[in-house]
């Protein structure tokens, strides 16, 4: 059964990032825009800090697949930057480690743009 446990730590990780995300929606009048900018803001400045690798090393994808995780990505990549550019790092890193996502993003958003159609509410 230990093969269970990883797959627990990330739906504990995962869930409670959703769960604090569903907690603000339902209690403020905050906007999904500005909670999903929270929580990329949030992943940078706990990775800037050090506390988003322990919770990166505990519920892996739990912690990399959510919005956290996407500003953890762009920490990372500025740091990596950084130490290989120096200075131009800060401007390279976060796009550079991102990329994939950001394109997959745009790719999926082109390709389902191509199948359904927009409506009015």
């Amino acid at each position: 059964m230990d093969f269970l446990l990883p797959y627990l730590k990330a739906f504990l990780v995962g869930g409670a990032l959703c769960a604090i995300a569903q907690i603000l929606i339902d209690k403020t009048n905050w906007t999904p825009a500005r909670i999903t900018v929270l929580y990329v803001c949030a992943g940078v400045g706990l990775t800037a800090i050090g506390l988003y690798d322990k919770l990166v090393t505990f519920g892996q994808a739990g912690a990399t697949v959510p919005l956290t995780g996407f500003g953890y990505s762009l920490a990372k990549g500025v740091e990596q930057a950084v130490d290989a550019h120096g200075f131009l790092g800060i401007f390279l890193g976060g796009l550079s480690a991102t990329a994939g996502g950001i394109a997959a993003a745009i790719a999926f958003g082109l390709l389902f743009s191509l199948f359904t159609k927009p409506r009015d509410k």
